[in-house]
């Protein structure tokens, strides 16, 4: 049976008409135990960091805003150990303009939001999905083989290549279970 992916923020009355007799669940930071460890906040650790050989992070998120190059900040290693699903966002506010994601710890190139989707955000994440968070994974898909699962995310973009909004982790996480991931 096919994965639903629905916004957080929409009513569980909406989204259980809309979706008779699904399963649903909250895979973001706030979700409840073992969903939660599908968030990209999720610390695992041990993740890898593309590009960068022998370097690992805590979280998919912490990776992700590690390698981010602002007009005024250049890569946060620390952002790496970040164990807590809080405190991991750098933002335009206090760093500002993005100019690209760094490719790799010590890479010299910046990667353009496409290719940084591309070449650090879904090796991250799969690879996450595959090595940390297998159990939970193997459960979801056990589940939507019996029954509608709806996955809850803050996000709904599938489309990795659809720039104009936030990827949803809860899109990659049924392409995965799909066997569907991006090429």
């Amino acid at each position: 049976m096919p994965i639903s992916v629905e916004s957080r923020r929409r009513r569980v009355a909406g989204i259980m008409r809309d979706h008779p007799g699904a399963e649903i669940l909250d895979v973001t930071s706030k979700g409840p135990d073992p969903w939660v460890r599908l968030s990209p906040f999720y610390p695992h650790g041990g993740i890898p960091v593309p590009m960068s050989p022998g370097v690992t992070g805590a979280s998919v998120e912490g990776v992700w805003q590690a390698l981010k190059v602002f007009a005024n900040a250049d890569v946060d290693l620390a952002t790496l150990a970040v164990t807590g699903m809080k405190g991991l966002k750098r933002t335009v506010r206090r760093y500002g303009p993005v100019l690209g994601h760094r490719a790799g710890v010590a890479g010299t190139e910046l990667l353009d939001y496409r290719r940084a989707r591309r070449d650090i955000y879904l090796p991250a994440y799969r690879w996450m999905l595959e090595h940390r968070a297998r159990a939970e994974v193997a459960r979801l898909a056990a589940l939507a083989a019996r029954r509608p699962v709806v996955l809850l995310d803050y996000n709904t973009n599938g489309d990795v290549d659809d720039l104009s909004r936030p990827l949803s982790h809860a899109a990659l996480i049924a392409r995965h279970v799909d066997g569907a991931w991006p090429a």
